[in-house]
């Protein structure tokens, strides 16, 4: 180990974080200077990374699961040679700049997730490793390794408070994931004060029941902390916590170990003094020691040497494994949809939209082999099984998994499947439990990431579980988030539809939205409906002539849309908007020729009128229900809430 060259390191990031901040009047310089030996250990010595591609596949991951340290990790970056400037530094928390207040995935090289949210970070880890170890297990041969990484995570004290890092952390360690090793800065301050406000439990014993290999040790022995890598690399079939003891804004002279110095700048005067306690010039900003980019250069170097070798070493794999690498090309690239042989209904058949969902699921992971995902102990009803094992401590190559009872955490590990690469990643619940995962699927949106989340039970025609398993406000709640695609399929073609849609994305997470109760399979009026759907909605019923009426309708109630369509005496068109906001997105010409000017214009969805305000011709229009639920069998509530033919007659 260099010593003199990890002390260089660890001043540099002090240095180069507390200004930062400083120059931004905003941000958290607690965590960047309390950990920095540990940033230096990581990407000076221990980590598997080469900033020459940021992309490589078999890189480690690290993930700073306490992103508001995230000056710590631009100057780790800006050090290592990953494109971060000087003056990226200097703008930091400024419009435009590559290092916004917390780190963002996709916009700064080297940032693997968004983070933020605490212990969001640690559950996309719990995706990343488990993606690894899938595959690992499904590429690496007995005489090469082409997958051998390690997922790296920084938890602080918050994250180890919230519930979603006790979900992955428990899934984590059922599963045996070997290859995860999460460091604890325990610090003991949050931003009211000490953690004994509100923080008093044996967190090593709590993970260990997990089935965690558990370590502690001090922030500031490099050896120690290398030592202890070590040994939970050496712990193979167990995830590992290092809890490392440190002080929170480590070298100012005031601040550090307060309250004070967690999201706040130094000021002015405790800058000076700081620099004076750690031997940086008085009026040096943004300094950086001498010998500290020797030290990331020589690393740099052997990195580039290893990432040489894995290159070899791949192209042999490949040279005498032709079928398993043109898998590899499949993985890497976009799933081939156009290969899948959907299920095929005929009009008048009754399938529920979470079977008829089930049924897709099956179909396309016959033809697309990196489609992988599960459910929230949810699997029967939601439809989610695959025929292809299940991801198990013992079978890392198995497609179906099963989340237990942990929304939150699921969603987060989704993500972190997706952040990997190689994989298409599903999860599943009813969709009044979104509520629990709705922090995951916003950070989908965010990152642009093509998971899809399938939520059934979609409405309160649930029937006897009653209002708390009665969704209501949960549709119009995810289609308000930006970027996400929420479907509500009328059918069993339909579902097809929103399925090669939702595996054709590139830049969003799809939600699917599926019924519990049997909807009939409908004659489509426009013939090119399957290329129409794509824009959001088509005409489902049509007229000869203009319509007097336009009923919009989306899910099961297109099913009722139709049914009062055909007993009116008017002239009523129906269109089914599986998507409401993709609609909205097309031109004024196609809403025009969908949904006629000046015609009076019905909308029927089982849930909230939330949004369907500038569709309807006015808000008396809209059948809605804008109550929680009640218990009692699916034919009572129906009538109980009027989504009646003869209700929807009244209204045109």
């Amino acid at each position: 180990m260099n010593k003199k060259g990890i002390e260089a390191a660890a001043l540099s990031i002090r240095a180069l974080s507390m200004d930062a901040v400083q120059a931004a009047n905003s941000g958290h310089p607690g965590l960047p200077m309390g950990c920095a030996e540990l940033g230096a250990v990581l990407y000076g010595d221990v980590l598997k990374h080469y900033p020459g591609d940021p992309s490589w596949i078999d890189r480690d991951r690290f993930v700073l699961s306490a992103g508001h340290g995230s000056a710590f990790l631009y100057s780790l970056l800006h050090l290592s040679g990953y494109g971060l400037t000087l003056d990226d530094l200097k703008n930091f928390r400024q419009m435009g700049s590559l290092t916004p207040g917390h780190p963002e995935y996709g916009h700064t090289i080297g940032v693997e997730t968004t983070t933020g949210p605490l212990g969001a970070g640690f559950s996309n880890a719990v995706g990343m490793a488990l993606a690894e170890a899938f595959l690992a297990a499904k590429f690496n041969t007995a005489e090469h390794t082409i997958i051998d990484h390690y997922t790296y995570a920084l938890s602080g004290d918050g994250c180890m408070m919230e519930g979603i890092t006790s979900e992955s952390a428990s899934l984590a360690g059922h599963l045996k994931l070997g290859k995860l090793i999460v460091f604890y800065d325990s610090n003991s301050i949050t931003i009211e004060g000490g953690t004994s406000l509100a923080f008093s439990e044996d967190v090593a014993a709590r993970f260990k029941a997990y089935g965690w290999h558990v370590q502690s040790g001090d922030m500031y022995d490099p050896e120690g902390v290398e030592g202890m890598i070590n040994k939970a690399k050496s712990a193979e079939d167990q995830p590992s916590l290092i809890i490392l003891k440190s002080v929170i804004g480590k070298g100012s002279p005031h601040k550090a170990g307060t309250s004070g110095i967690h999201g706040a700048p130094l000021g002015d005067e405790e800058i000076k003094e700081t620099r004076r306690n750690l031997g940086i010039p008085e009026n040096e900003s943004f300094y950086i020691a001498p010998g500290a980019k020797e030290f990331f250069a020589t690393k740099n170097s052997a990195s580039s040497a290893e990432y040489k070798k894995w290159q070899e070493t791949f192209l042999q794999w490949a040279d005498r494994n032709p079928e398993l690498k043109k898998e590899w090309d499949a993985f890497f690239s976009a799933p081939d949809v156009s290969a899948v042989q959907w299920p095929s209904y005929s009009i008048g058949d009754s399938v529920a939209t979470r079977k008829a969902s089930g049924a897709a699921i099956k179909a396309a992971s016959k033809v697309i082999g990196n489609l992988v995902g599960g459910s929230a102990d949810l699997a029967p009803s939601n439809n989610t099984a695959m025929d292809f094992g299940d991801f198990s401590a013992g079978n890392k190559a198995g497609r179906t998994l099963h989340f237990g009872v942990r929304e939150h955490a699921m969603g987060g590990i989704t993500n972190g499947i997706a952040l990997h690469g190689g994989l298409v990643a599903f999860s599943a619940t009813f969709l009044v439990f979104s509520d629990y995962m709705r922090p995951a699927m916003r950070l989908a949106a965010l990152m642009k990431l093509p998971v899809v989340f399938i939520m059934t039970h979609d409405s309160v025609f649930v029937g006897e579980d009653g209002p708390t398993h009665q969704p209501v406000e949960h549709v119009s709640s995810l289609r308000m988030i930006p970027g996400m695609r929420v479907f509500r399929p009328a059918d069993g073609e339909e579902t097809n539809a929103a399925w090669e849609m939702a595996l054709s994305a590139k830049d969003h997470p799809t939600t699917l939205a599926l019924t519990r109760q049997g909807l009939k399979v409908f004659k489509k009026a426009d013939s090119s409906w399957e290329e129409t759907i794509k824009m959001g909605a088509y005409i489902a019923r049509d007229t000869d002539g203009d319509p007097d009426a336009v009923i919009v309708a989306t899910g099961s109630e297109v099913n009722l849309a139709l049914a009062a369509a055909e007993k009116s005496d008017k002239k009523v068109r129906v269109v089914s908007m599986m998507s409401r906001e993709l609609f909205m997105e097309q031109s004024s010409s196609f809403r025009k020729s969908i949904i006629p000017d000046g015609v009076k214009t019905v909308v029927v969805e089982a849930g909230v009128r939330t949004g369907w305000e500038g569709i309807a011709t006015s808000t008396d229009d809209i059948l809605s229900i804008d109550t929680f639920g009640i218990s009692a069998p699916y034919k009572d509530v129906v009538e109980h809430f009027g989504f009646t033919v003869e209700n929807v007659l009244k209204m045109i």
